[in-house]
C-alpha cells in the first residue's frame, strides 16, 4: 500500500533525525531520562540505535511491517522520557510549552507506526 509505505518514510526521517541527535548532542537526551533507569549515557544511546535500526527497517519493503512494530515498541518505551521532560520543566529546567506538547505527540507516532505495522505489504 502507498501510503503505508509514504508514512514509513516519513517516520523514517524522523528517526533517522532523532536517531543523530541522540550522538551528536546527547546531553538534552540523558537530562530526560528517567532516574529510576540509571547510566543515562547508556539509555541514550541504546535508543538512538533503536531509532536508527527502526529507521532503517522502514525504508525496505522486507522489513517494514516488522519496522512499524518495532516503532510502536519504540514510541511506547520512551514515553516516561517525556513524562520525566515535562516534571523537569514543571519544575524550572526547560520549555513548559514544548514538554507538554511532546506528551500527546506521542499517540499519532504510536497510531502512524501500527499503520505501517498493519498496512505495509507481507513479505512474498
Amino acid at each position: 500500500m502507498r501510503q503505508a509505505r509514504a508514512v514509513a518514510v516519513g517516520l523514517a526521517v524522523l528517526l533517522v533525525t532523532t536517531g543523530v541527535l541522540h550522538f551528536v548532542a546527547p546531553d538534552g537526551f540523558e537530562r530526560i531520562v528517567p532516574r529510576f533507569l540509571g547510566a543515562p549515557r547508556f539509555w541514550v544511546a541504546s535508543s538512538g540505535v533503536a531509532e536508527l535500526g527502526c529507521a532503517a527497517g522502514l525504508l525496505y519493503q522486507a522489513t517494514m511491517r516488522s519496522a512499524g512494530w518495532a516503532c510502536v515498541a519504540l514510541f511506547v518505551a520512551v514515553f516516561p522520557a517525556n513524562i520525566a521532560m515535562a516534571v523537569n520543566a514543571l519544575h524550572g529546567d526547560g520549555s513548559v510549552v514544548v514538554a507538554l506538547a511532546r506528551l500527546p505527540l506521542q499517540v499519532p507516532l504510536v497510531v502512524l507506526a501500527a499503520f505501517v505495522g498493519r498496512h505495509a505489504r507481507r513479505r512474498s
